[in-house]
């Protein structure tokens, strides 16, 4: 049984612009990190991403959820992990802080986390590997379907994982291949011109056969003179991403994004306020075929269920270190499946954690394997940090869910 929990409050300073986007000029990562031991000695680490002085605020939250925990048996927990989660999402001392938002659903984040990282190491077996091998009964009874029953309900989730047993056995071949990555490290905003071509070579030369570029600069024509110059550099063969960082009003978005037709973006990432899903239905529309990707700051199902309901969204990028941990991104993914809209989730562990989840995406839930994000800025700091080599993940193969830090 769980006997005890901790937290950590993990604060990264990154270097030469590295993670600078249009709103954060000298950004700090930093994981909220909660770590479950169990009476046998095991511990399981799970944390929520956020950026410098809000982690404190995590690391309370998270003190508050786990004490629940304390004394119950993890196999036990997880057979009906769902009903677990609702409970503690609607605690009446921390619902009113949300809900299923902001701190608290941070905070629940890392804890679910945790849970299925304390699982799959009692499992001894990497957290993809369980993931699939459960039945799709085992993988509803993980999931709280709270407000989204209109779209997906316990039936429906259960038929769309029935219904990909019979193609399942040909998509193991991904274990060995590899998961495809794209680099998201060579377009910062604070990159010079020189800094971007240089890295779009090194890109390339490293096997990347995608990337991606931050927009949303004050400066109009700066952003297009910078997109037309990665597509340049990096040529017609290579998919080219852009991330303006929620900074467009509705107008300039349309704007913008018409001009940047000319160089083929394949989405445009977060291109206004995260909450504001008409205005992102408005731009769908008027942009099209181009397409929308979002999820970054999409906290919950309910809103992710929006999304899809409008067709605004045609990638999602779900979080599992933003939404409540593990349960709530394979919630979203199988909605996202329902509707035939691609899941490439945005990686706030630097793809270890989310290194697992696509595995289970694509080969229990028959989700498309397009490619996982690549930051490698805090690789240094993980204990088995992902390895990309190639610009493919290669299958993790230790216990857990390789979110255990030094």
């Amino acid at each position: 049984m769980i006997k005890s929990h901790s937290t950590r409050d993990c604060r990264y300073t990154l270097q030469h612009g590295a993670g600078s986007d249009a709103i954060h000029q000298n950004p700090q990562y930093a994981y909220a990190v909660c770590m479950l031991k169990d009476d046998s000695g095991i511990s399981g680490t799970g944390f929520a991403f956020t950026l410098g002085e809000g982690n404190a605020l995590v690391c309370a939250a998270i003190e508050f959820y786990a004490e629940q925990l304390v004394g119950k048996d993890i196999e036990e927990i997880m057979l009906d992990f769902g009903a677990i989660q609702n409970k503690l999402a609607n605690a009446q001392q921390f619902r009113w802080l949300g809900p299923q938002k902001g701190v608290v659903h941070l905070a629940l984040a890392a804890v679910t986390n945790a849970c299925f990282d304390l699982w799959a190491k009692k499992k001894q077996v990497p957290l993809w590997k369980l993931l699939i091998d459960l039945t799709p009964d085992e993988v509803v009874a993980l999931l709280d379907f709270s407000y989204v029953e209109d779209v997906l309900d316990k039936s429906s989730a259960k038929q769309i994982l029935t219904n990909a047993l019979a193609t399942k056995q040909s998509r193991h071949k991904i274990l060995d291949s590899g998961y495809t990555a794209y680099d998201t490290s060579v377009g910062w905003f604070h990159y010079s011109d020189e800094d971007i071509v240089l890295n779009c070579r090194k890109a390339i030369d490293a096997g990347f056969r995608a990337m991606k570029l931050k927009v949303g600069s004050a400066e109009e024509d700066r952003d297009i003179r910078r997109a037309m110059l990665v597509r340049a550099t990096a040529g017609n063969d290579i998919t080219i991403m852009l991330d303006a960082n929620q900074q467009w009003r509705l107008d300039q978005a349309i704007r913008i994004c018409n001009r940047l037709k000319n160089m083929n973006p394949y989405w445009i990432e977060e291109p206004t306020h995260p909450d504001d899903i008409l205005a992102h239905l408005t731009l769908a529309k008027e942009i099209a075929p181009m397409k929308l990707a979002l999820g970054e700051h999409v906290p919950n199902s309910i809103l992710f269920k929006n999304y899809l309901q409008t067709g605004s969204a045609g990638f999602i990028q779900v979080d599992a270190t933003r939404v409540a941990g593990v349960s709530e991104f394979l919630l979203v993914s199988l909605m996202s499946k329902k509707f035939e809209v691609p899941v490439v989730p945005h990686v706030g562990d630097m793809g270890q954690l989310h290194q697992h989840l696509v595995l289970f995406n694509h080969i229990s839930a028959d989700l498309p394997a397009l490619f996982l994000e690549h930051i490698p800025h805090l690789k240094q700091y993980f204990t088995q940090p992902v390895d990309i080599a190639g610009g493919v993940y290669k299958t993790p193969q230790e216990a857990g869910s390789s979110c255990d830090l030094k």
